[in-house]
């Protein structure tokens, strides 16, 4: 599995993974907000200075998530930041269990909207 720390001109990759990453919550109430991201709004947000890792493999459940996390929490331990956080779907116990394996904690229950508009309960999980 090889991960890289992307740039501006991968956002047409970005893109084509998040929308396989999240196809599965198309249907979902309320669906997920990634599947609304274009490639030039991926373009736009690492033009301000969001960062995005790149790792594929073919099926989920294969250490991919846990891999691009770790990267991430090590790119930003560089970055000196010392608190990583996440907000993630109730709904999805697996998503919730994925980060308490990694040392994440809820620290947070409350009812969010979405970029499109629609509300729905996340946690936010907290990691030092």
């Amino acid at each position: 599995m090889n991960i890289i720390l992307a740039q501006a001109k991968d956002a047409s990759a970005i893109h084509n993974v998040m929308l396989q990453a999240f196809k599965e919550y198309e249907h979902a109430t309320p669906p997920s907000s990634a599947l609304s991201e274009t490639i030039e709004s991926i373009e736009q947000a690492m033009e301000k200075g969001e960062h995005a890792f790149i790792g594929y493999i073919d099926k989920q459940g294969r250490g991919l998530a846990t891999a691009l996390i770790e990267e991430l929490e090590q790119f930003a331990c560089m970055k000196r930041k010392l608190i990583s956080e996440c907000k993630v779907r109730m709904s999805v116990p697996r998503n919730i269990e994925l980060y308490r394996s990694l040392g994440y904690v809820v620290t947070k229950e409350d009812k969010e909207e979405n970029r499109n508009g629609f509300a729905l309960s996340v946690a936010t999980k907290t990691a030092y």
